[in-house]
């Protein structure tokens, strides 16, 4: 069943607050529970989503409702809570297909698929009507969708069998939907984009929209990233784990720095990067899924990492 139409509004404002003083916004969204609202309504909604207090007067210009998928306005509830969950869910698919000869990330070997059995060759093997194939991958650990655990950046770090599993199933999802700031050419993320969240125990998902490249050569260059003051803000703030639609979580343009791997994994918040389809995804009410197998001595692989709504 497609996802029900979400409304935006698009506005200018000015705030008058009652002991002195004001704000003006141009160019303002902000998300819709419905269609519906009247101007007060929405103006309402403004005082909360801006969290302010002591306002005496709003004033709405240009106001325009517009059918738009949500972004995450503070204080708009945009999907059931997750005890609304019971028996019924909805599965999103987060993960990228693995094949022979996938590029994930520039410069890094693609995998190669063999077979190890063949079903023409188990058929001799079992009885009559009853054949298996068993295949071989060669594959480094960085391909498609993957976890780095902490073992990835630190030599002491937990590895993926080392990993809490409750750190890596049905986490509380925190959606940022950030297309619409590379309208302005801007690629790293900045603590500011995300503060008006509470993050703590969540799984923070970084939509930007730079999963339409995967697999081609413009995924590799001008991609989106985490900028360290901003991972620095995650880890205070309690995330969980931190998530990517692009080619990594740090700015691989910049020299050999990776100042968002180094304080995530070294506060042991795990890194999900390349993942796709988070357009999918609301900004509240989802829970994020994304378990590698637990492989001793290795510190990055493969998840089918999905997001599971209320149907």
């Amino acid at each position: 069943m497609p996802p029900a139409p979400a409304y935006r509004a698009h506005f200018d404002f000015d705030i008058r607050f009652a002991n002195g003083g004001g704000l003006s916004g141009t160019g303002f969204r902000l998300d819709l529970p419905s269609p519906e609202l009247t101007q007060d309504e929405i103006a309402r909604l403004l005082i909360v989503h801006l969290g302010l207090a002591l306002v005496d007067e709003v004033e709405l210009r240009g106001l325009r409702v517009v059918e738009e998928a949500h972004r995450g306005s503070r204080g708009v509830e945009t999907v059931p809570d997750a005890a609304a969950y019971g028996s019924s869910t909805r599965i999103v698919d987060l993960s990228h297909p693995i094949r022979a000869g996938l590029v994930t990330y520039p410069g890094l070997p693609a995998p190669t698929i063999t077979p190890h059995l063949t079903r023409e060759d188990s058929r001799a093997r079992y009885a009559p009507g009853t054949e298996f194939a068993m295949d071989v991958i060669h594959m480094i650990g960085n391909t498609g969708t993957y976890l780095d655990s902490p073992f990835h950046r630190y030599a002491a770090g937990p590895d993926l069998a080392g990993l809490d599993i409750s750190s890596l199933v049905g986490l509380r999802a925190e959606v940022f939907h950030l297309e619409d700031a590379w309208d302005v050419g801007r690629r790293g993320i900045r603590s500011s984009t995300l503060a008006d969240r509470d993050v703590r125990g969540a799984a923070v998902l970084l939509h930007t929209g730079w999963d339409r490249w995967f697999g081609q050569p413009e995924y590799g260059t001008g991609a989106p990233y985490l900028t360290g003051e901003a991972a620095q803000w995650l880890v205070d703030a309690g995330a969980v784990l931190v998530g990517i639609d692009s080619v990594n979580i740090d700015d691989t343009e910049s020299g050999g720095e990776r100042p968002a791997h180094s304080l995530l994994l070294g506060a042991g918040v795990h890194v999900v990067e390349h993942l796709t389809n988070l357009a999918a995804v609301p900004p509240r009410g989802a829970r994020f899924t994304a378990a590698p197998p637990a492989v001793e001595g290795f510190g990055t692989f493969p998840v089918r990492a999905f997001a599971e709504l209320p149907a």
